[in-house]
């Protein structure tokens, strides 16, 4: 086959998984095919443990090592089997903590620590990195050998393979930020790929055995003669080995991502208890066979990782080895996109955005968009996550056998594994126990594996490997403390870890947990037990309005203002602005966490409540009081819920009528001031007119234009009051018809007459049919656009006008880029008597939005005051479809 042949066909490949991923993420969004987030996907996603490592590297680790291979596969199917409980306890407290990577769970647990959570994400990144260069060589070594191009750099086939792949994972993976940072599209995908490397392994077992074996009797008769059967198994090294891979499958970042962060339901563990383990199973079968039948081959090469590949090309067949190919590219490219999914969000949570934020005070409420910040660093993320792989690739040389590159990475990242388990079933467990032990962990697999894999004088010098750092013996990286003749990967899993271990327990011992530390464990260890936990969050002076300029900046306008609107109704309160209580703060923090991370998320309203968290004095008060009024609060709690709502609306009303008391007054100051004026300018000009006979033609004239204007006054005001009157009566007869909104704005914005005074924009789809009467509706939108003109107090007055849809309405925002309008005065601006402070803008009555109000009630709409956009802005909900006219419904 040929190299263009081969790319072709990769390309092909690539092709169609975009195909699935989009065609997955739209069915989502729609809210079709259940079956893409049912448990059969789930168990497939889980199949990215088995990589090109798996896919390749077992039969030539069957080759050097026997059935030592099995170790691989028998750690994951004892967690899932055995520890199905600590699975379950996992995805429970990624639900309920809102957690997006295994950095965000336990920095969360050791009080949303952001340097513990920098600290994992370094490791795993560093962890992963042989991983990725793993992959990039399976994939180039088996180019290579189906394309007989040799001779040809390597180096070039590996780029374009890592271009590709941060290509496809940078479209799918950070296309936006998901509150729940979960990528249906690319799980899809993945199950896909599932299917096919189990296909290609099997298709290729089935020939091995029943083409090349004589069957299974013969192939049995071959491994009994072939150098497996002399292997001997050493009991220490299984059960390290059985440990490592059962420890990597909770603590790999990409594990960790399709276990906990992207399972929609608990029940969907219980499927992949059985199913995986036959998943894997089916992986393993053929895995000895195409061991034994490859060494006998002559023409299946000298490299045993390559035969899954190289025995059907020794006998001519081509289409099975382009699939067995096309396998192993699956098993490869599946764990590089979701490592570099999961790395990346790890690096923007925990490492970009905190030092974003830390950059400048006050960063949370800065003018711009979060989520662009957020997706940017993941992108460029991904870029480096991948290069730093390619970079491993070419330093390493790629000569090692593709097993000992996925031990290496195996033992890094379980160095995290004390740390997890601490903090979801200790609750002594400190951020300092923590921290000194990941360090302690990291800093000997560094030195003890990580370091010597580059070979002796790659980073290392060889004087060093062999005899020391300065002739010190008993530190030398293979024979730690004088312990020698161990297996490498066995003498470095040993000393980090139980340096790991041993500084955890003993740093948490002697350090005190900070309240902070104490609740969330409390949270994650009982996270099975009823009852509401403790807020972190005292009660403070945070403006709801600074809030929802933050969260709208993460989570975008349309969700923010809808959970802000919730709350507000929650609490017995009309609008987007609800009371910033604790309860609400925390429940913001866990919504924000599911896009940026528990710690950003933290540090980002601390920020705005300038840090005012629970101090250790108030957790012993709140919890000694809890404890003793428990049963008495259980029975009072509703009870309690809702006077609460009551006294707070009662209070609203009356400090809404009082303010309404002082408005109508001066209402009824400025109408007969409006009336009075006008009147007596009239009375003046007529009597002048009238016993003026010597007046000149001009005078005269201009008398009498001043007449007509103050009578035109005078009928406008009388207008609005009977409009409004009207209107609150329902006696107005509505006209409806069909017309396209952008047609109704157009006509509206050149009615306002603020051409030259005031620059507009437009954004949304505004060709939108309306059934609804076109008239009053371009009323209301000529008293915003008027209104924008008059109370705009910018250099450049501007005006932005967006539309979308939402069910079976439009959404028109007319946002302008003034001072907006102060909360006290939110409530009061759409009442009868309420007038803007700056009357001498205003001009009129100030009847505006009292009549826009009854308009938009009388088309089956709304009209609100938006807060949070930083100038004074108005959302008008304009249905489709208007309701028939109340007197001609009741004809």
């Amino acid at each position: 086959m040929t190299a263009n042949f081969l790319v072709g066909a990769c390309l092909a490949y690539v092709a169609l998984l975009f195909v699935v991923a989009f065609a997955a993420e739209r069915m989502t969004a729609q809210g079709r095919g259940e079956w893409l987030t049912g448990p059969v996907i789930y168990t497939l996603s889980l199949s990215i443990y088995c990589t090109a490592w798996t896919f390749y590297g077992a039969v030539g680790y069957a080759v050097r090592s026997g059935l030592e291979f099995v170790t691989i596969y028998l750690g994951p199917t004892l967690v899932l089997i055995g520890w199905w409980a600590v699975l379950r306890k996992l995805v429970r407290v990624g639900r309920s903590q809102r957690i997006t990577s295994i950095a965000d769970l336990i920095s969360s647990r050791y009080g949303k620590s952001t340097a513990l959570g920098a600290l994992v994400t370094i490791l795993a990144v560093v962890a992963t990195t042989p991983y990725i260069a793993l992959q990039l060589q399976s994939v180039t070594l088996s180019f290579s050998v189906i394309a007989g191009s040799d001779s040809d750099d390597p180096g070039s086939i590996s780029l374009i393979v890592a271009i590709g792949l941060a290509v496809f994972t940078i479209v799918f993976g950070t296309r936006n930020l998901d509150v729940n940072e979960r990528h249906s599209g690319i799980v899809t995908a993945i199950a896909l790929e599932a299917v096919v490397k189990l296909v290609a392994l099997l298709a290729v077992g089935l020939y091995v055995v029943f083409a090349l074996g004589g069957g299974p009797a013969g192939i049995f008769a071959r491994i009994e003669s072939s150098p497996i059967a002399e292997w001997q198994v050493s009991s220490g090294r299984w059960i390290g080995l059985t440990f490592l891979s059962a420890a990597a499958f909770l603590c790999l970042p990409r594990m960790f991502q399709v276990l906990v962060v992207e399972n929609r339901d608990e029940r969907h563990l219980a499927t992949a208890a059985w199913a995986f383990p036959a998943y894997l199973l089916a992986m393993s079968l053929f895995v000895v066979p195409i061991a034994v039948v490859g060494l006998g081959l002559p023409g299946a090469g000298d490299n045993p990782d390559l035969f899954v590949l190289t025995v059907p090309l020794s006998q001519g067949e081509g289409g099975l080895a382009m699939l067995s190919f096309l396998g192993g590219f699956s098993s490869a490219t599946s764990m590089v996109i979701v490592a570099a999914i999961a790395l990346a969000t790890m690096m923007s949570n925990h490492i970009v955005v905190p030092l974003w934020l830390r950059s400048g005070p006050q960063r949370a409420m800065m003018s711009g968009d979060v989520r662009r910040v957020v997706l940017m660093a993941r992108r460029f993320s991904i870029i480096g996550v991948l290069a730093l792989g390619y970079l491993y690739y070419r330093v390493s040389g790629g000569g090692a056998a593709l097993a000992a590159i996925g031990l290496i990475s195996f033992v890094g990242i379980v160095q995290i594994l004390p740390a997890l388990m601490g903090a979801i079933f200790w609750r002594g467990g400190t951020r300092t126990g923590a921290g000194i032990g990941l360090g302690l962990g990291f800093a000997l697999w560094a030195w003890t594996l990580f370091l010597p894999s580059f070979g002796a004088g790659g980073i290392l010098p060889a004087g060093v490997v062999a005899e020391g750092p300065w002739g010190i013996g008993w530190l030398r990286p293979e024979a730690l403390f004088g312990l020698e003749g161990l297996d490498p990967v066995l003498h470095a899993l040993l000393w980090s870890l139980l340096a790991n271990v041993a500084g955890f327990v003993a740093g948490s011992l002697v350090s005190f947990p900070a309240p902070m530390e104490r609740m969330q464990g409390a949270a994650m260890v009982n996270v099975f037990r009823s009852g509401a936990a403790l807020s972190s969050w005292q009660p403070s002076r945070v403006d709801s309005e600074d809030l929802l300029i933050m969260v709208q900046r993460i989570l975008g306008p349309s969700e923010a203002q809808a959970m802000f609107q919730a709350e507000a109704a929650r609490q017995g309160k009309q609008g987007y602005l609800p009371d910033a209580t604790p309860g609400f703060v925390e429940r913001l923090e866990k919504e924000l966490s599911g896009s940026v991370g528990a710690t950003t998320a933290h540090a980002m309203i601390a920020q705005l409540t300038e840090g005012s968290v629970v101090s250790v004095e108030e957790l012993m008060r709140v919890g000694e009081e809890t404890a003793q009024i428990m049963e008495y609060s259980a029975r009072l709690e509703a009870q309690s819920d809702e006077l609460s709502r009551t006294a707070r609306q009662l209070r609203d009303a009356n400090a809404k009528l009082t303010a309404l008391s002082i408005q109508k007054d001066a209402f009824l100051s400025q109408i007969s001031h409006e009336l009075r004026t006008p009147m007596t300018s009239i009375r003046s000009f007529a009597e002048i007119l009238r016993d003026g006979d010597g007046l000149a033609p001009r005078e005269r004239a201009r008398f009498s234009g001043i007449i007509h204007d103050e009578a035109a006054r005078l009928t406008r005001l009388l207008d609005d009051l009977l409009d409004l009157s009207v209107l609150e009566s329902g006696q107005v007869t509505l006209h409806p018809a069909s017309e396209r909104l952008d047609r109704i704005l157009d006509r509206a914005v050149a009615a306002a007459g603020v051409e030259g005074a005031l620059r507009i924009r437009r954004r949304g789809a505004e060709h939108v049919h309306l059934v609804t009467d076109p008239d009053r509706l371009a009323q209301v939108f000529i008293n915003i656009v008027a209104n924008a003109r008059k109370y705009a107090e910018a250099t450049t007055p501007e005006l932005t006008i967006s539309v979308r849809q939402e069910g079976g309405a439009v959404l028109v925002d007319f946002i302008d880029n003034g001072d907006g309008i102060p909360a006290e005065a939110q409530s009061l601006i759409f009442e009868k008597f309420s007038r803007a402070d700056n009357t001498e803008a205003a001009g009129g009555a100030g009847l505006g939005l009292a009549i826009c109000r009854e308009i938009m009630a009388r088309l089956g709409g709304s009209i609100d005051y938006l807060p949070g956009q930083g100038g004074a802005a108005f959302r008008v909900r304009v249905p489709l479809r208007m309701a028939p006219p109340r007197a001609e419904a009741a004809e």
